[in-house]
Formats: structure tokens, C-alpha cells, sequence
């Protein structure tokens, strides 16, 4: 069967959803009320059913209305990304592509491909931003991206497997826990722990928070400095404080368990298979560095 639908019609449904009525999604798509009633009308009449229901002066969307809703929102999205795609196709690279990477992920190896980038297409602005926890993850689900490097896939996209990151119990030498023998995880509780706060607005804890007392920082550097001066223990990625633990600044927690865990990092397209060419250039960089980062690897469901 061939309808009339117009994807400005559709776009008028999901709004008069999204907004919450019929003049709040007026006013976001800069047309008229009358107009937006109008594409819901066609929209019913072409396909015979009831999209909204009327209870007293507002609009309910029906079940139907629930399964046309939708639909269409992964319509119009899928329609958005191929004239994304014919555009960027049509300009080579794009004049600006983002960049979002958990803070657990080298700087280096950012550095490197973006270096890179510079080289192949240097009239590509770059926005590159750090997150913590969840930051990386709601910046796909906000669109506020084009290359994503996360701890946590979410559903509906696809991810590559980049690295695995160590965390390490540590502590200044002359904290109280180096001189407790063997440590269990209730030693560590009346102890300061120090934390970096999530990004997100989930403020996602990562389970690791045994502590009763937490310090929380917005940068690793300030963690670090905290450390050092004695200011109670964290799990830190070994690469942030290698020459610490080779100099003896810091050192490994006596723990009988759990002194080492470990973090996932995966490299997400936010367009998936319509990203475009800047975007899929920085994603397949690879570092000239002892520890490249190759995108041929785990599959993240």
C-alpha cells in the first residue's frame, strides 16, 4: 500500500508527543497549530486509525498512536542520517566533528589521532571533551557526538573493543593501611576513599565505593595530589601513576583480594554505519605508541 505520509507529517506527531501538546509542538517546529493538526488528521485518515484520544481537554495517544510514535521516531531519525551522510559524502569531511572519550582512555593515544587528523583534513574543527562513569554513555543518547570512547555500550548501538584498564589499590607509604598486614575489604571502610565524581547526571556510583568516608574530585590530578600527601586510598588506573609506583610515591594496598580490577573501553560511531568520513578517520587511528588502539576486536552487544 502506498500513502501520502509526508516525513513533516510524522515529524508533527512526535512533537505533539514529545512536547506534550498540540501548541507546544507548534511552537517548537515554527508552524501553526492549525497545521499540526492537520498532519496528525492526514496521518490518521490515510492509515484509517486513531492515533489520539480526547480526555477532557487533552490529547492521549492510543495504543496504536503508541506503536505509530514510535515507528516513527525511527524514521525520521533514519531519514536524518542519510541526508547527514549524503551531505557530509557530498563536502568529503565534515567541516566539524566530536569527540567524547572517558577520561580512563590515554590522552596520548586521543592526542595521536587527532594529530593525525589535523594532517589528513585540516579544516575539520574538533570538539574533544573527557567524561567520567555515565558522561560518555548520555553523550551518545543526547546526539551531543560522532565518536564515542565508553565503559558502557548502550542499547541500540554497536561497539568496538579498544582496551582494558588496570585500577590499582593504592596509598602513600606512610598511610596507616601499609602497616595492617593483610588487608580485607572491612579495613578499608573507616578509611577516606577518593573518588572522581560522574559527569552524568545519573551520578552513577561504580560499585568500587566501599568507604564510609569518600572525598570526591572532578579531576584525577587533584585525586592524585590528595594521595600523595597522604589524604587516604583509591583505585586509580596504573597509567596516571606509573612513575609514582616505580618511584615509590605510592604504593600497592596489602589487600588479600581485589587489589587489581579492571575497565572496559569501547569505540562507538554515533551514526553507526553512516558516520562520516572525519569521524570514522579518528576512530581508526592507531597509536604510534607501545600500546596501539586497533578497532579489530570484542564485539560489545
Amino acid at each position: 500500500m502506498s500513502t501520502k505520509i509526508t516525513l513533516d507529517q510524522w515529524q508533527a506527531l512526535i512533537a505533539v508527543v514529545d512536547e506534550g501538546g498540540y501548541a507546544a509542538a507548534a511552537e517548537a517546529l515554527d508552524k501553526s497549530q492549525s497545521a499540526i493538526s492537520y498532519a496528525v488528521q492526514k496521518i490518521e485518515t490515510e492509515l484509517g486509525v486513531r492515533a489520539f484520544a480526547l480526555e477532557g481537554r487533552r490529547a492521549k495517544l492510543t495504543e496504536t498512536g503508541s506503536l505509530l510514535y514510535r515507528q516513527a521516531k525511527v524514521l525520521v531519525d533514519e531519514a536524518g542520517r542519510i541526508e547527514n551522510t549524503a551531505i557530509r559524502f557530498g563536502h568529503g569531511w565534515e567541516p566539524l566533528v566530536r569527540l567524547t572519550a572517558d577520561g580512563l582512555f590515554p590522552q596520548d593515544q586521543v592526542l595521536c589521532a587527532l594529530v593525525r587528523l589535523a594532517s589528513e583534513s585540516p579544516l575539520t574543527r574538533v570538539e574533544f571533551q573527557e567524561t567520567v562513569l555515565s558522561g560518555s554513555e548520555e553523550a551518545l543518547l543526547r546526539h551531543e557526538a560522532d565518536v564515542v570512547i565508553t565503559g558502557r555500550v548502550p542499547p541500540g548501538f554497536m561497539g568496538d573493543h579498544l582496551s582494558r584498564i588496570r585500577f590499582v589499590a593504592v596509598a602513600a607509604p606512610e598511610h596507616a593501611l601499609h602497616h595492617q598486614g593483610p588487608l580485607e575489604l572491612d579495613h578499608l571502610r573507616p578509611n577516606r576513599q577518593r573518588v572522581i565524581r560522574d559527569s552524568g547526571k545519573r551520578r552513577v556510583d561504580s560499585g568500587w565505593l566501599g568507604a564510609e568516608q569518600r572525598w570526591t574530585f572532578s579531576h584525577g590530578s587533584a585525586r592524585r595530589q590528595a594521595l600523595l600527601r597522604g589524604l587516604g586510598f583509591a583505585w586509580v588506573p596504573d597509567t596516571e601513576i606509573a612513575a609514582d609506583l616505580a618511584e615509590g610515591r605510592l604504593l600497592p594496598l596489602p589487600l588479600k583480594e581485589g587489589v587489581e580490577r579492571f575497565h572496559d573501553l569501547y569505540l562507538v560511531y554515533a551514526d553507526g554505519q553512516y558516520a562520516g568520513r572525519a569521524a570514522r578517520f579518528l576512530g581508526e587511528c592507531r597509536s604510534a605508541e607501545a600500546h596501539p588502539v586497533s578497532l579489530v576486536g570484542q564485539r560489545a552487544p
